[in-house]
């Protein structure tokens, strides 16, 4: 019992470890940090009223309320108080999830909801990529 604890355990710490290796080699790098730590507050009314919108699918909602209760948890795959990477984990989950949505909804839904200027949508679009997502064909 005692082995398999450990073997659990151990597996548990190297897909940790390889989490954090993967952030650290993705992470934002130079002005690009500065960039979305810029369009945080903006980002995160955006994922709360695109979390609202019931005209999304409710597969993309539902991710969007997942996201949500992640960043509202304490617990993160790299804590917080961790310079840089601490806050890289959040933005590389929420690029993702962005992602995913306008893969499925197209980009008009997250343009539509933007609460911030055209200057802070472009650098969305810019950091997580959106501007190059085609939307998925039905």
């Amino acid at each position: 019992m005692i082995d398999i604890a450990l073997g659990l355990a151990a597996a548990l710490l190297l897909t940790w470890l390889a989490f954090v290796v993967a952030l650290v080699i993705v992470r934002p790098r130079g002005s690009l940090l500065r960039e979305s730590l810029r369009i945080l507050p903006d980002t995160m009314r955006l994922i709360r009223r695109l979390a609202a919108d019931r005209s999304l699918p409710r597969g993309i909602r539902v991710r969007l309320w997942l996201l949500l209760a992640y960043l509202a948890s304490p617990i993160d795959l790299i804590p917080d108080f961790l310079p840089v990477i601490g806050y890289a984990d959040d933005a590389i989950i929420i690029t993702a999830v962005l992602r995913s949505i306008v893969r499925r909804a197209g980009i008009e839904p997250v343009r539509q909801h933007w609460p911030g200027t055209e200057d802070g949508f472009s650098a969305l679009t810019r950091l997580t990529g959106l501007d190059r997502t085609e939307p998925r064909k039905p």
